[in-house]
């Protein structure tokens, strides 16, 4: 499959699913979320750690500028830390993480709705495709906290409940070879 091609494995039924495809001769996952919330505001979710501690995995610790080393803590250890670096610091336009080795996470911010919304693109750049299907679950199931999180809300459901709702979507979406890495520990398959 050619770089940069389109999107190469459609959304299966749900019309909120990841998309998979190839950039920059590496696999990517492609998530888009209108959110009706300044960009101002979604940035501060996306960098401030009070606020990543309600919608991403772990703690990010280091300074928010271009070439800071970062580590991220999961904060009940689900994993080792993993070390990393802020790629990219663009208030409120872009923010770009190196996690771990491999793969980097992604989020572009755009105004909507005259600025009193935003649309969010986040990108999860890696290289071992039978991961696919696990991932775009866990990302997907952040998003969803993190737009609950800016309505200033708790979800009604768990993070958890949330990937094992959305991943077989993304199993059937992502096809066999996407999904032969199971599930992370804790959740079901």
């Amino acid at each position: 499959m050619p770089d940069d091609a389109p999107d190469v494995r459609p959304a299966h039924d749900r019309d909120d699913l990841g998309r998979l495809d190839r950039h920059d001769g590496r696999w990517r996952l492609r998530f888009v979320r209108r959110l009706p919330h300044p960009p101002a505001k979604v940035f501060r979710a996306l960098t401030e750690p009070e606020h990543l501690a309600a919608w991403f995995p772990a703690d990010v610790i280091g300074d928010r500028e271009a070439g800071a080393k970062l580590r991220f803590v999961f904060r009940d250890d689900e994993a080792p830390p993993i070390d990393g670096e802020m790629v990219a610091y663009d208030p409120p336009r872009l923010v770009e993480y190196r996690w771990g080795d491999e793969e980097t996470l992604r989020f572009e911010l755009a105004p909507d709705d005259g600025g009193r919304g935003t649309v969010l693109t986040f990108a999860n750049g890696f290289d071992e495709l039978g991961k696919a299907a696990r991932d775009a679950a866990g990302w997907h199931a952040c998003l969803d906290v993190l737009a609950v999180h800016l309505d200033g809300a708790e979800p009604p459901w768990s993070p958890q409940d949330r990937w094992g709702d959305v991943h077989p979507s993304y199993v059937a979406a992502l096809g066999p070879e996407g999904a032969t890495i199971g599930p992370p520990d804790g959740m079901a398959p």
